[in-house]
């Protein structure tokens, strides 16, 4: 599966920034930050469920949010890029 993960979190406060942190370590921990708040994670549905149950206990529904969009099997047709940021190879190797 290919995943799009786009979220919003609140920083108004300590509570908020520290949220904030969690969700963008547990999104790297599957997938590749594309953009500040948006991550392509390529996951079978065992890690998604996970992924998404574990974002889902760090955020707070009543002030952030957080979109899931299922690109799945033919995704290279529906993803283009522009702009400064090269794009990556999620197939390829990765150098850690």
């Amino acid at each position: 599966m290919y995943i799009l993960v786009a979220y919003d979190v609140a920083t108004t406060n300590a509570a908020g920034r520290s949220r904030l942190r969690r969700v963008a370590k547990v999104c790297m921990d599957y997938g590749q930050r594309v953009q500040n708040s948006v991550f392509e994670c390529k996951v079978n549905p065992a890690q998604f469920t996970k992924f998404k149950q574990t974002l889902l206990e760090i955020i707070d529904l009543t002030q952030d949010s957080i979109r899931f969009y299922h690109l799945g099997t033919e995704w290279q047709q529906r993803v283009e890029h522009f702009g400064i940021k090269s794009s990556y190879n999620i197939d390829g190797p990765l150098i850690v």
